[in-house]
Protein backbone atom coordinates (compact mmCIF):
# COMPACT_ATOMS: atom_id res chain seq x y z
CA UNK A 1 0.00 0.00 0.00
CA UNK A 2 2.72 1.97 0.09
CA UNK A 3 1.98 3.90 -3.50
CA UNK A 4 -1.82 4.54 -2.16
CA UNK A 5 -2.87 8.06 -1.07
CA UNK A 6 -5.93 8.26 0.90
CA UNK A 7 -8.07 11.64 -0.33
CA UNK A 8 -10.20 13.23 1.98
CA UNK A 9 -12.77 15.46 1.04
CA UNK A 10 -13.61 18.26 3.34
CA UNK A 11 -16.81 19.53 1.95
CA UNK A 12 -18.31 22.02 4.32
CA UNK A 13 -16.45 22.60 7.71
CA UNK A 14 -18.06 24.66 10.55
CA UNK A 15 -17.04 28.12 9.71
CA UNK A 16 -17.22 28.82 5.45
CA UNK A 17 -21.09 30.31 4.37
CA UNK A 18 -22.44 30.45 1.49
CA UNK A 19 -22.50 33.91 1.13
CA UNK A 20 -18.80 33.17 0.56
CA UNK A 21 -19.01 30.52 -2.02
CA UNK A 22 -22.69 29.18 -3.05
CA UNK A 23 -21.43 26.02 -3.80
CA UNK A 24 -20.81 24.84 -0.26
CA UNK A 25 -23.10 22.30 0.35
CA UNK A 26 -24.86 22.95 3.75
CA UNK A 27 -27.88 20.84 3.94
CA UNK A 28 -28.03 16.91 3.90
CA UNK A 29 -29.05 16.12 0.01
CA UNK A 30 -26.33 18.95 -1.11
CA UNK A 31 -23.56 16.94 1.18
CA UNK A 32 -24.39 13.77 -0.13
CA UNK A 33 -24.56 14.85 -3.69
CA UNK A 34 -21.03 16.34 -3.42
CA UNK A 35 -19.21 13.61 -1.03
CA UNK A 36 -20.91 11.13 -4.10
CA UNK A 37 -19.27 12.88 -6.88
CA UNK A 38 -16.21 13.75 -5.25
CA UNK A 39 -15.76 9.40 -4.37
CA UNK A 40 -16.50 8.98 -8.36
CA UNK A 41 -13.40 11.36 -8.53
CA UNK A 42 -10.90 9.37 -6.31
CA UNK A 43 -11.80 10.52 -2.64
CA UNK A 44 -11.94 8.03 0.06
CA UNK A 45 -12.55 10.15 3.34
CA UNK A 46 -15.20 12.68 3.96
CA UNK A 47 -14.77 14.75 6.53
CA UNK A 48 -18.35 15.76 7.50
CA UNK A 49 -19.68 19.03 9.24
CA UNK A 50 -23.31 19.22 9.74
CA UNK A 51 -25.30 22.81 9.52
CA UNK A 52 -28.41 23.50 11.12
CA UNK A 53 -31.37 24.39 8.07
CA UNK A 54 -30.39 28.17 8.56
CA UNK A 55 -26.96 26.68 7.91
CA UNK A 56 -25.23 27.63 11.18
CA UNK A 57 -23.52 25.03 12.85
CA UNK A 58 -24.44 21.65 14.76
CA UNK A 59 -23.56 18.29 16.28
CA UNK A 60 -27.14 17.35 16.40
CA UNK A 61 -26.59 13.50 15.76
CA UNK A 62 -30.17 13.91 13.98
CA UNK A 63 -28.35 15.98 11.73
CA UNK A 64 -25.05 14.18 11.08
CA UNK A 65 -27.42 10.32 11.04
CA UNK A 66 -29.43 11.85 8.09
CA UNK A 67 -25.82 12.84 6.37
CA UNK A 68 -24.34 9.41 7.04
CA UNK A 69 -27.57 7.63 5.41
CA UNK A 70 -27.46 9.41 2.60
CA UNK A 71 -23.50 9.16 1.98
CA UNK A 72 -23.36 5.24 2.63
CA UNK A 73 -26.74 4.91 0.35
CA UNK A 74 -24.63 5.91 -2.38
CA UNK A 75 -20.82 4.58 -1.69
CA UNK A 76 -18.89 3.23 0.64
CA UNK A 77 -16.23 6.06 1.29
CA UNK A 78 -15.18 6.19 4.92
CA UNK A 79 -17.15 8.38 7.14
CA UNK A 80 -15.58 10.91 9.61
CA UNK A 81 -17.97 13.34 11.69
CA UNK A 82 -16.79 16.04 13.62
CA UNK A 83 -16.59 16.75 17.11
CA UNK A 84 -14.69 20.28 16.79
CA UNK A 85 -17.90 21.19 15.43
CA UNK A 86 -17.91 25.51 14.17
CA UNK A 87 -18.27 28.74 15.38
CA UNK A 88 -22.13 29.45 14.96
CA UNK A 89 -24.74 27.65 15.73
CA UNK A 90 -25.56 25.27 18.46
CA UNK A 91 -21.90 25.38 19.06
CA UNK A 92 -21.15 28.40 20.54
CA UNK A 93 -22.67 30.49 23.75
CA UNK A 94 -21.02 33.35 25.96
CA UNK A 95 -19.90 32.79 29.43
CA UNK A 96 -20.91 34.26 32.38
CA UNK A 97 -17.42 36.09 32.20
CA UNK A 98 -17.73 37.32 28.66
CA UNK A 99 -15.67 34.78 26.70
CA UNK A 100 -17.37 32.74 23.64
CA UNK A 101 -16.57 29.21 23.72
CA UNK A 102 -17.46 26.31 22.11
CA UNK A 103 -20.23 24.25 23.79
CA UNK A 104 -18.18 20.74 24.97
CA UNK A 105 -21.73 18.81 25.49
CA UNK A 106 -22.87 19.68 21.87
CA UNK A 107 -18.88 18.56 20.71
CA UNK A 108 -19.52 15.24 22.13
CA UNK A 109 -22.64 14.54 20.33
CA UNK A 110 -20.63 14.19 17.46
CA UNK A 111 -19.72 10.76 18.18
CA UNK A 112 -23.50 9.58 18.46
CA UNK A 113 -23.84 9.09 14.46
CA UNK A 114 -22.73 5.91 14.10
CA UNK A 115 -19.28 7.13 11.78
CA UNK A 116 -16.49 4.88 11.58
CA UNK A 117 -14.18 8.10 12.72
CA UNK A 118 -14.50 11.29 14.49
CA UNK A 119 -12.57 13.99 14.89
CA UNK A 120 -9.94 14.68 18.14
CA UNK A 121 -9.13 18.13 18.54
CA UNK A 122 -6.35 17.75 20.46
CA UNK A 123 -5.65 21.55 21.22
CA UNK A 124 -7.18 24.25 23.00
CA UNK A 125 -6.86 27.58 21.48
CA UNK A 126 -9.10 30.98 20.51
CA UNK A 127 -10.72 31.48 17.22
CA UNK A 128 -11.20 34.87 15.69
CA UNK A 129 -14.26 34.79 13.60
CA UNK A 130 -15.68 37.83 13.68
CA UNK A 131 -15.35 37.32 17.61
CA UNK A 132 -12.81 35.50 20.22
CA UNK A 133 -14.18 32.03 20.43
CA UNK A 134 -12.07 29.31 22.64
CA UNK A 135 -12.04 25.81 21.24
CA UNK A 136 -11.14 24.08 24.98
CA UNK A 137 -9.79 20.27 24.28
CA UNK A 138 -7.94 20.67 27.69
CA UNK A 139 -6.38 17.33 28.39
CA UNK A 140 -9.08 15.66 30.41
CA UNK A 141 -11.53 16.59 27.56
CA UNK A 142 -9.02 15.07 25.13
CA UNK A 143 -8.83 11.59 27.68
CA UNK A 144 -12.74 11.86 27.25
CA UNK A 145 -12.89 12.03 23.65
CA UNK A 146 -10.42 9.32 23.10
CA UNK A 147 -12.00 7.09 25.77
CA UNK A 148 -15.44 7.75 24.40
CA UNK A 149 -14.44 7.02 20.94
CA UNK A 150 -13.08 3.71 21.82
CA UNK A 151 -16.12 2.41 23.79
CA UNK A 152 -17.81 3.20 20.58
CA UNK A 153 -15.84 1.74 18.18
CA UNK A 154 -14.54 4.99 16.60
CA UNK A 155 -11.13 6.01 15.01
CA UNK A 156 -9.78 9.09 15.99
CA UNK A 157 -8.67 11.59 13.58
CA UNK A 158 -6.15 13.43 15.76
CA UNK A 159 -6.52 16.97 14.71
CA UNK A 160 -3.44 19.08 15.30
CA UNK A 161 -2.26 23.06 14.54
CA UNK A 162 1.12 22.88 16.20
CA UNK A 163 3.75 20.86 17.25
CA UNK A 164 3.22 21.20 21.13
CA UNK A 165 -0.12 19.70 20.36
CA UNK A 166 2.00 16.05 18.59
CA UNK A 167 3.79 16.43 22.07
CA UNK A 168 1.65 16.94 24.56
CA UNK A 169 -2.21 15.33 24.51
CA UNK A 170 -1.66 13.45 20.95
CA UNK A 171 1.16 11.27 22.13
CA UNK A 172 0.23 10.96 25.59
CA UNK A 173 -3.10 9.13 24.55
CA UNK A 174 -1.84 7.00 22.29
CA UNK A 175 0.99 5.89 24.62
CA UNK A 176 -1.78 5.34 27.11
CA UNK A 177 -3.45 2.54 24.57
CA UNK A 178 -6.35 4.98 23.57
CA UNK A 179 -6.01 4.46 19.68
CA UNK A 180 -5.48 1.06 17.89
CA UNK A 181 -2.10 1.78 15.25
CA UNK A 182 -1.75 2.97 13.03
CA UNK A 183 -2.17 6.15 14.44
CA UNK A 184 -3.96 8.79 11.70
CA UNK A 185 -3.23 12.45 12.78
CA UNK A 186 -3.94 15.18 10.68
CA UNK A 187 -1.67 18.62 10.61
CA UNK A 188 -3.15 21.64 10.08
CA UNK A 189 -1.34 24.32 8.32
CA UNK A 190 -1.87 27.85 7.04
CA UNK A 191 -4.55 28.27 10.04
CA UNK A 192 -2.43 30.95 12.10
CA UNK A 193 -4.88 34.10 10.57
CA UNK A 194 -6.97 32.83 12.46
CA UNK A 195 -6.20 29.97 14.96
CA UNK A 196 -4.08 31.01 17.93
CA UNK A 197 -1.14 28.93 18.13
CA UNK A 198 -1.50 27.58 14.84
CA UNK A 199 1.61 27.43 12.80
CA UNK A 200 1.79 28.42 9.04
CA UNK A 201 3.20 26.85 6.24
CA UNK A 202 6.10 25.76 5.24
CA UNK A 203 8.17 23.25 4.06
CA UNK A 204 10.43 23.16 7.01
CA UNK A 205 7.06 23.55 9.41
CA UNK A 206 5.49 20.22 8.12
CA UNK A 207 8.78 17.93 7.76
CA UNK A 208 9.19 19.05 12.01
CA UNK A 209 5.65 18.27 12.92
CA UNK A 210 6.55 15.12 10.73
CA UNK A 211 9.32 14.10 12.42
CA UNK A 212 7.49 14.66 15.90
CA UNK A 213 5.04 11.70 15.19
CA UNK A 214 3.85 9.35 17.86
CA UNK A 215 5.64 5.61 16.48
CA UNK A 216 3.20 3.75 14.15
CA UNK A 217 1.87 7.15 12.19
CA UNK A 218 0.11 8.23 9.47
CA UNK A 219 -0.56 11.59 8.89
CA UNK A 220 -2.33 14.10 6.40
CA UNK A 221 -1.22 17.08 5.77
CA UNK A 222 -4.15 20.25 4.93
CA UNK A 223 -4.01 23.95 4.84
CA UNK A 224 -6.00 26.70 4.93
CA UNK A 225 -6.33 28.90 1.98
CA UNK A 226 -4.08 28.95 -0.94
CA UNK A 227 -2.00 26.74 0.64
CA UNK A 228 -4.12 24.06 0.21
CA UNK A 229 -2.54 22.58 -3.06
CA UNK A 230 1.16 23.15 -1.94
CA UNK A 231 0.72 21.08 1.52
CA UNK A 232 -0.95 18.72 -0.19
CA UNK A 233 1.75 18.04 -2.57
CA UNK A 234 4.32 18.26 -0.08
CA UNK A 235 2.60 15.81 2.65
CA UNK A 236 2.85 13.15 -0.51
CA UNK A 237 6.54 14.35 -0.80
CA UNK A 238 7.05 14.14 3.06
CA UNK A 239 5.34 10.44 2.93
CA UNK A 240 1.56 11.36 3.94
CA UNK A 241 -1.68 11.36 2.42
CA UNK A 242 -3.62 14.31 1.40
CA UNK A 243 -6.63 16.81 1.82
CA UNK A 244 -9.22 18.94 -0.13
CA UNK A 245 -12.23 20.76 -0.05
CA UNK A 246 -14.31 23.92 0.46
CA UNK A 247 -13.84 23.76 4.30
CA UNK A 248 -10.15 24.86 3.75
CA UNK A 249 -10.03 26.69 0.88
CA UNK A 250 -13.36 28.30 -1.02
CA UNK A 251 -10.84 29.27 -4.37
CA UNK A 252 -9.59 27.23 -7.41
CA UNK A 253 -7.25 29.95 -8.06
CA UNK A 254 -7.45 33.62 -7.07
CA UNK A 255 -10.44 35.50 -7.86
CA UNK A 256 -12.58 31.63 -8.92
CA UNK A 257 -14.65 30.23 -6.81
CA UNK A 258 -14.14 26.70 -6.68
CA UNK A 259 -16.64 23.62 -6.17
CA UNK A 260 -15.38 20.58 -4.00
CA UNK A 261 -15.65 18.16 -7.21
CA UNK A 262 -12.63 20.29 -9.58
CA UNK A 263 -10.69 20.48 -6.10
CA UNK A 264 -11.12 16.56 -5.54
CA UNK A 265 -10.09 16.70 -9.23
CA UNK A 266 -7.18 18.48 -9.33
CA UNK A 267 -5.44 17.06 -6.12
CA UNK A 268 -6.37 13.03 -7.86
CA UNK A 269 -4.59 14.33 -11.05
CA UNK A 270 -1.44 15.67 -9.24
CA UNK A 271 -1.12 12.42 -7.42
CA UNK A 272 -1.04 10.37 -10.35
CA UNK A 273 1.33 12.99 -11.73
CA UNK A 274 3.38 12.62 -8.66
CA UNK A 275 3.75 8.98 -9.44
CA UNK A 276 1.29 7.50 -6.82
CA UNK A 277 -2.27 5.50 -6.67
CA UNK A 278 -5.29 7.19 -5.51
CA UNK A 279 -6.97 4.73 -2.67
CA UNK A 280 -10.06 3.16 -2.88
CA UNK A 281 -12.24 3.27 -0.06
CA UNK A 282 -11.70 -0.45 0.63
CA UNK A 283 -7.76 0.44 0.23
CA UNK A 284 -8.24 3.09 2.82
CA UNK A 285 -9.83 1.01 5.31
CA UNK A 286 -6.86 -1.61 5.61
CA UNK A 287 -4.41 1.53 5.16
CA UNK A 288 -6.46 2.93 8.41
CA UNK A 289 -6.89 -0.20 9.66
CA UNK A 290 -10.31 -0.29 9.89
CA UNK A 291 -12.45 -1.79 11.44
CA UNK A 292 -11.16 -1.56 14.79
CA UNK A 293 -10.02 -5.11 16.47
CA UNK A 294 -10.08 -4.75 20.35
CA UNK A 295 -13.37 -3.32 20.98
CA UNK A 296 -16.39 -4.04 21.72
CA UNK A 297 -18.97 -2.16 19.21
CA UNK A 298 -18.70 -1.22 15.87
CA UNK A 299 -20.48 1.85 14.39
CA UNK A 300 -23.52 1.58 11.96
CA UNK A 301 -22.05 2.79 9.10
CA UNK A 302 -18.79 1.19 9.75
CA UNK A 303 -17.72 -1.15 7.09
CA UNK A 304 -14.96 -3.95 5.75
Amino acid sequence: MSNKIIVTIAPTGGMAMKSQNPNLPTQPDEIARDVYDCFNAGASVVAVHARRPDDEATCNPDVYRAINERIRNRCDIIINNSTGGGVSGDMVAQTTEGVWDTLWEERLKGMDAGAEMCTLDATTLFVTFGKEILLNTSPSRCRELAVKMQERGIKPEWEVFSPPHIVGDVTTLIEDGLDEPPHFVNLVLNAHRNFQNAMPYTPKTLQYMVDLLPANSIFCASAIGPAQLQVAMASLLAGGHVRTGLEDNLYYRRGELATNVQLTERVVRLVHEMGFEVASAAEAREILGLPLKNVSKRPEFALG
